[in-house]
């Protein structure tokens, strides 16, 4: 039987939610407080926790802190209960881990369709972790004790789902960790003083994200924002650092990973500063293609084109339009399809 533990301090909500609850069929365990609800969580490892966010002695951020900081807590979905709707309570919210929002008053629909939501969402968890294996043992090659740990860590970290268009992390803000990627493309982008976005990443299945700002210790210099619906996990900072320093050859990788970064930043410069509008075009779709799953085939928009190629939208709808009726691409919305890559390799002009 499916456990949901509810630690709210009204006793009129929390007892109303457990009848309900009760009534679908599932086992319910109920706290008055978040110190209570901790210990619950710890003796009896629910299978979702929903939690009031305003609550005396330990409030709902503190609680999910200390679940998240304990292995067999960690990866539990969680849904908050707050009668508050201030974009920066959804936003701190979503940072440090929870799953879901519930504003009071929820009715029995809404509270059904959000835990039956999270619960299928948690049994995807294990195909996405498989999807990442061979991108661990690359990064912990020759050290199988590191490969264990890094595994560890992230088995027991929560899939975060994002939808298109949502936000990572903002310019400036403090790194929580580091990111994986596990489904799904998520851009970083800078706008610069005349309001046009440079797309300054593109990441996909298995990259990490803000390996940067994790070793210099800074905050983030771009905004991370999903391309399509996607999956990330969060490898918390501490745990993230203290298994780089524990194992040197893991570390390595993660250096030449952001080396790799770093030299991919400087050939898109040199493109930007060098090259004319059909040649930058044509090393944009070049490098996207080898980035792609399918190299023949993928999808991006013409302002995400326009952002890393350097050019206005306008521009890169009448360049690709030359590329089609020259044989070299076929395109269909925002699908792109690679006719002739040998074309566009050679193209100088």
């Amino acid at each position: 039987m499916t456990t949901i533990l509810i630690i709210e301090d009204n006793n009129d909500i929390r007892e109303s939610t457990a009848e309900i609850l009760e009534l679908s069929g599932f086992k319910v365990l109920q706290a008055n407080n978040g110190k209570t609800g901790i210990d619950l969580a710890f003796q009896h490892k629910p299978d979702l926790i929903l939690c009031d966010i305003m609550m005396p002695e330990l409030d709902g951020y503190g609680v999910l802190y200390m679940l998240g900081k304990n292995a067999d807590t960690a990866g539990t979905p969680f849904i908050f209960l707050t009668a508050k709707a201030e974009r920066i309570d959804f936003r701190k919210g979503m940072e440090m881990g929870a799953d879901d929002y519930l504003t009071k008053p929820f009715d029995d629909i809404e509270l059904l369709n959000a835990i039956e939501s999270r619960l299928k969402k948690k049994q995807r968890q294990e195909e996405y972790y498989n999807k990442s294996i061979d991108k661990l043992e690359k990064l912990a090659s020759g050290n199988g004790q590191g490969l264990a740990e890094l595994k560890g860590m992230i088995a027991g970290r929560k899939v975060r789902q994002i939808k298109k268009k949502q936000i990572l992390y903002y310019d400036g803000d403090a790194p929580q960790g580091l990111y994986l990627v596990l489904e799904g493309s998520v851009k970083t982008i800078k706008m610069a003083e005349d309001g046009r976005e440079l797309l300054t990443g593109l990441y996909r299945a298995d990259d990490y994200l803000g390996i940067h700002a994790l070793l210099l210790d800074e905050n983030y210099t771009d905004t991370a924002e999903a391309v399509e619906d996607s999956a990330v996990c969060l490898l918390p900072r501490d745990m993230t650092l203290n298994l780089l320093n524990k194992y040197p050859d893991v570390g390595q990788q993660f250096i030449r990973i952001l080396a790799n970064n770093v030299r991919g930043k400087e050939e898109q410069l040199i493109e930007l500063a060098y090259n004319s509008v059909r040649k930058r075009l044509a090393q944009v779709l070049i490098r996207l293609s080898k980035q792609s799953a399918d190299p023949a085939q993928f999808k991006v928009s013409r302002d995400e084109l326009a952002a890393m190629a350097g050019m206005a939208t306008e521009t890169v709808s009448r360049t690709l339009t030359d590329f089609k009726e020259e044989g070299s691409i076929e395109k269909k919305g925002s699908q792109i399809t690679i006719l002739d890559m040998n074309r566009l390799v050679k193209m100088k002009n």
